[in-house]
């Protein structure tokens, strides 16, 4: 069997973006002493979630790719013999900006980079003002780990990009995440739509036969603006295997790290039983290039 220990990293993010790396560098070593050998970070965990409002100068919170993350992250892939994941907010050019995840690898070097294709624009998550979508398609990232198919936040909810990573090759997915209730939602709705997150990607598990690794942030960001009270982050990260079950959660308002252990092999037993690969129709899914079918 091809076991693999994945660390999972959920924190709250402050302003201080040097403790935010500080801490987050912290739990890195800490996963590593604890026998991963890939480490997660949530979605743009170096700094507070600042998609809450539209303001130019918040660009300034962009670095190119390789740059400062990937060389001080880099360092530590290096010094630790892990691959890790990082989320960051990449800038390409002045003007083109994204929300990209980048792989490093075990000598920390970079093994490959994802560009966010799905950009979200709902109140408090106001992306499209920040990121261009991505240009990079459905890549899976080939490591001396494993072939990782890595997807972010907004993307969990497509099944079309699961199923290509899966089709593209990918041995698990990957979903670097910021996600959270905000104001004008009552509890029992937030409840549901957290709920509706777990439930849809872990869907994504069972159709393709793949785990499913998700890290979210926690803790309460306020709204810079003063507008609302900000995005209660769900926490709640989690991990599943390759029929959807869960290996393990983290609680809400829980920081630190999770090992779990997946096995890459089960996907083989999986897709033999449940052989929905084998009999997809690709030749009546035209309809999934339409935005609408009866247009």
């Amino acid at each position: 069997m091809r076991k693999l220990r994945i660390g999972m990293v959920q924190q709250h993010c402050t302003a201080d973006i040097a403790d935010n790396i500080a801490r987050l560098q912290g739990y890195v070593r800490e996963a590593a002493a604890k026998g991963a050998q890939l480490v997660v970070l949530q979605e743009l965990h170096n700094s507070l979630y600042f998609c809450q409002e539209e303001n130019t100068k918040l660009c300034d919170l962009a670095e190119p790719i390789p740059g400062p993350s990937t060389e001080s992250f880099g360092a530590l892939a290096r010094e630790l013999g892990i691959v890790i994941v990082l989320s960051l907010f990449e800038r390409r050019t002045p003007g083109i900006y994204h929300n990209t995840a980048v792989v490093l690898e075990t000598d920390g070097s970079i093994a490959g980079k994802y560009r966010k294709m799905h950009i979200p624009d709902d109140p408090l998550f106001y992306e499209k003002f920040y990121f261009t979508p991505g240009d990079m398609g459905f890549q899976p990232i080939k490591t001396s780990l494993a072939t990782l198919g890595i997807l972010v936040c907004w993307d969990q909810w497509y099944p079309e990009a699961a199923r290509a990573m899966a089709l593209n090759g990918a041995e698990l997915l990957i979903y670097p995440t910021a996600i959270g209730g905000v104001p004008t939602d009552p509890d029992w709705e937030q409840a549901q739509q957290r709920q509706a997150w777990q439930l849809v990607q872990r869907g994504h598990s069972v159709a393709n036969g793949l785990p499913v690794i998700t890290v979210n942030r926690t803790g309460v960001e306020p709204d810079p603006t003063g507008h609302s009270t900000g995005i209660d982050f769900w926490g709640h990260s989690f991990a599943t295997g390759a029929q959807g079950e869960l290996l393990t959660e983290f609680e809400k308002a829980e920081e630190g790290v999770r090992v779990v252990e997946v096995d890459l092999e089960q996907s083989e037993y999986v897709r033999r039983g449940w052989p929905f690969l084998r009999d997809r129709r690709i030749d009546a899914y035209d309809v999934l290039l339409k935005r609408y079918g009866l247009d």
